[in-house]
C-alpha cells in the first residue's frame, strides 16, 4: 500500500485564503458484480478564485471523473463538491466544459453553436444582445470570418476555438477543460496554449484542466496536482509554479526551475507511481 508522509499531506490542507471551490473529502465508488470498485478515495483540494489548475496522472486514475463532479455532470459517493459554499449537485452556467472532442453539433454553423449556449442562458436578453455575445466571443478566438462554416469545413484547432468560445460566451465562472489540445498537432497545440493564456489573464476565470504534458501545465498552471494511480486514486502531490505572468517560452527554457519542476513531476509519474502494465 503507497502512503503519502506529512510534508506531502501539509501541501494538500486548505489554503488561508478564502476558498472558491472545494473538493471535500470525495471519493466515487462504483458497485460491480465483484464488489464495490473505488475510483477516487478521499480527495481534497480547495482553489482559489481566478485560479488555473492543471491535473495530471495515468490513464484510468479518476481525472475526468473528478472533472465531472466539478461540472456537475456527477455525483460524489462520498463527501462533497462545493463552490462559493455551495454544493454542486448538478451542472450550471457558472461551470462551463470543453471536452477533447469539442462536441460540436455538425448541422449547426459555427456561429450557431456558440449561439445555443447563449439563447439558453441569457433566454431574457434580446435577439441583438445574443447576437452581440456570440460575435464578441468568436473574435476572441479569431473566429469572425468561419462564423458561417459547419464543424466540417473547419480545422480540429479551429473547432477547439468554437468550443472555448461556446463556453466562455456563457460567462462562467469556472472552466474546465478536458484534454481539450489532446488530439491537436503541436504546433496548433502551442498556438492555442498561448490563447487560453490570454483568454484566461483578460477575463480572470477560475480554470481547471486534465492534460497528459508536463511542459503544458508548467507553461499554464498556477499550480500542478499530480494524481496517484487508480484504483483509489487520490491527490498524491501538489507542485506550485513560480513563474511570473505573462509567461514566455524562451525565458521558461532558461529558468533552471523549470528542469526542477519538470523532473519533479517525470519522477513522480514514472517513478513513484510509475504504471503498472502488468494489472
Amino acid at each position: 500500500m503507497q502512503t503519502l508522509n506529512s510534508q506531502t499531506l501539509d501541501k494538500l490542507k486548505k489554503s488561508p485564503d478564502a476558498s472558491f471551490l472545494e473538493i471535500d473529502s470525495v471519493s466515487k465508488i462504483y458497485p460491480t458484480p465483484k464488489g464495490d470498485y473505488t475510483v477516487l478515495d478521499g480527495v481534497n483540494l480547495t482553489v482559489q478564485e481566478g485560479e488555473f489548475i492543471c491535473l495530471i496522472g495515468h490513464s484510468g486514475c479518476g481525472k475526468s471523473t473528478l472533472l465531472n463532479m466539478v461540472s456537475g455532470l456527477n455525483k460524489p459517493t462520498l463527501g462533497e463538491v462545493r463552490m462559493k459554499n455551495q454544493r454542486i449537485t448538478k451542472p450550471g452556467p457558472d461551470r462551463m466544459v470543453v471536452f477533447q472532442n469539442y462536441s460540436l453539433l455538425p448541422w449547426l454553423s459555427v456561429y450557431e453553436n456558440v449561439y445555443l449556449g447563449v439563447d439558453e442562458v441569457f433566454a431574457h436578453k434580446s435577439k441583438a444582445d445574443k447576437k452581440a455575445i456570440v460575435e464578441e466571443h468568436l473574435e476572441l478566438v479569431g473566429l469572425t470570418e468561419a462564423a458561417n462554416k459547419k464543424p466540417t469545413q473547419i480545422s480540429g484547432g479551429m473547432k477547439q476555438r468554437v468550443a472555448i468560445a461556446r463556453a466562455l460566451a456563457t460567462r462562467p465562472e469556472a472552466l474546465i477543460l478536458d484534454e481539450p489540445f489532446g488530439a491537436l498537432d503541436p504546433i496548433t497545440r502551442e498556438e492555442l496554449q498561448e490563447e487560453l493564456l490570454k483568454i484566461w489573464e483578460d477575463h480572470k476565470i477560475t480554470v481547471m484542466m486534465i492534460t497528459h504534458d508536463i511542459d503544458e501545465a508548467l507553461f499554464l498552471a498556477d499550480r500542478l496536482v499530480m494524481m496517484t494511480n487508480g484504483p483509489a486514486a487520490r491527490i498524491g502531490e501538489i507542485l506550485d509554479i513560480p513563474f511570473p505572468r505573462p509567461r514566455n517560452r524562451a525565458r521558461l527554457a532558461e529558468d533552471p526551475r523549470y528542469y526542477e519542476l519538470r523532473n519533479e513531476a517525470l519522477d513522480f509519474l514514472f517513478h513513484r507511481y510509475a504504471h503498472d502494465d502488468t494489472e
